[in-house]
Order: C-alpha cells, then sequence, then structure tokens
C-alpha cells in the first residue's frame, strides 16, 4: 500500500466522486449504470469524474464490449477508504451529501426575483 497522494485526497474532495466510488466501492458497475444512478448530473459529467478516479488510481476499468465497467480500489485510499466506509454507513453524511449534490447541480436555477427599474424621463426626438 502506497502512500496517499495530493491527486488522490483532491479526487476525493468531490462529493459526486465519493458518491460513485461508494457505488463501485464492492460492485463493479457500467457507466451507464452509474449514470442512472445519478440522475441529476449528465452522463458526460459522470464520465468526466469517472476520468479523474482513473488517473488518480481510485478505480479500475475493464472493458466488456461497449460497456466499461468500473470498480474502486480500496487499497489506493490506505486508511483514507477505511474513514470514507464509516462515514457512507453514517445517516448524517447521507444528508450532508445530498445537500452537497443539490448545491453543486449544474444548470439553470431559479433566479431571485429582480426589482424593476424605474424609466427613463428622457425620450428621444
Amino acid at each position: 500500500m502506497g502512500r496517499v497522494t495530493a491527486q488522490v485526497l483532491a479526487a476525493v474532495s468531490s462529493p459526486r466522486r465519493q458518491e460513485i466510488l461508494r457505488l463501485v466501492w464492492r460492485d463493479e458497475l457500467a457507466a451507464g449504470e452509474l449514470s442512472a444512478a445519478m440522475p441529476d448530473v449528465s452522463f458526460g459529467a459522470v464520465s468526466l469524474q469517472l476520468k479523474v478516479l482513473l488517473e488518480a488510481g481510485l478505480v479500475e476499468r475493464r472493458v466488456d464490449g461497449q460497456r466499461r465497467l468500473y470498480r474502486a480500489r480500496p487499497e489506493a485510499l490506505g486508511a483514507v477508504g477505511a474513514a470514507l466506509e464509516r462515514m457512507w454507513d453514517d445517516a448524517l453524511w447521507k444528508l450532508t451529501l445530498a445537500a452537497e449534490l443539490a448545491e453543486s447541480r449544474r444548470g439553470p436555477r431559479r433566479r431571485a426575483r429582480q426589482t424593476s427599474r424605474p424609466t427613463s424621463s428622457r425620450s428621444t426626438r
């Protein structure tokens, strides 16, 4: 087991990547299955997160025909992996994750109501 690098810590700092790691911690899942488990983000966004996890050595990818299957590499995280497992079992973590995922959601957001501006008293002639 090697030491945990800054790249590994940066990779697990994202709530979305933590959720992907949780999903593939014990089960091998296809990229499409991961995307379906995270309906609030696009398939492309899930792919980008998987790329970060792959580059950090936190997941491995296996090709099976057209499918790309992913599985976590818990040994790459050392003691941090054990801490993540404990955290994932905690009910408060699940609530925190839901809030963080909602906050980091991309896409249209509701705008705050704007007050109307006074119209100009000058006329164009």
